[in-house]
């Protein structure tokens, strides 16, 4: 992986102005999982079970106002090209019906599941599945439930920054939806230095408002 450059820009703070929340806003929690937050996990990202309790807090009050959550779950089968030990990139993880595929011990799930990856395509956003060998994408029902139920603003949050959240988000933003992607709120598992960066620049160069800062 090329190590992208790092800039000013991708470190600093967007201002933002705080917005109440609504029937309109819809917050999207990603991959908030045993494999991925906490630390027995087999693909663990530092600091994953830290933001628990403040997702708790945003999907609590989003939904006292009217708004919705969603929550996003791999969930592969046990042989999947999307692991390393078929070729892929990641050793297994999110295996359905594994303890390290259950949500986060303490996570308040108080909206639906859209469980991803389980025909052992790659599930990176929450909005579509990939073939691994042939590149051929298909839409999850993300999509169609948001827009269901009327979402315009959608907060993306969880693990890991880096990779799901920032696909999902990205996938948000294309489907025409105002997003937000607060740093606070994610983790990211730095596989290569530098991605952490990369991905805040694909946000914001995607219109996603990015809220707070690297840390």
């Amino acid at each position: 992986m090329t190590e992208p450059a790092t800039t000013d820009r991708a470190l600093e703070e967007d201002t933002v102005t705080d917005q109440p929340y609504g029937p309109a806003t819809a917050v999207i929690v990603v991959d908030m999982q045993v494999d991925f937050g906490d630390p027995s996990g087999s693909l663990y990202v530092q600091g994953g079970e830290d933001v628990v309790a403040p997702v708790n807090a945003l999907t609590d009050e989003v939904v006292r106002a009217g708004g919705k959550a969603y929550f996003t779950q791999d969930w592969h089968p046990a042989q999947t090209p999307h692991f390393v030990t078929q070729g892929g990139t990641w050793p297994p993880h999110g295996v359905a019906g594994t303890p390290g595929a259950e949500l986060l011990a303490g996570l308040v799930v108080n909206g639906p599941v859209v469980q991803k990856g389980v025909d052992g395509r790659d599930g990176y956003s929450g909005f579509s599945v990939r073939d691994p060998r042939t590149g051929a994408t298909e839409a999850t029902v993300l999509g169609d439930w948001l827009h269901r139920d009327g979402a315009e603003r959608v907060i993306v949050v969880g693990l890991a920054g880096d990779y799901c959240v920032v696909e999902t988000a990205l996938d948000a933003a294309d489907l025409g939806f105002q997003v937000e992607m607060p740093l606070a709120l994610t983790r990211f598992v730095r596989v290569a230095e530098g991605d952490d960066v990369q991905a805040v620049e694909r946000a914001r160069a995607a219109g996603v408002r990015v809220e707070g800062a690297l840390a």
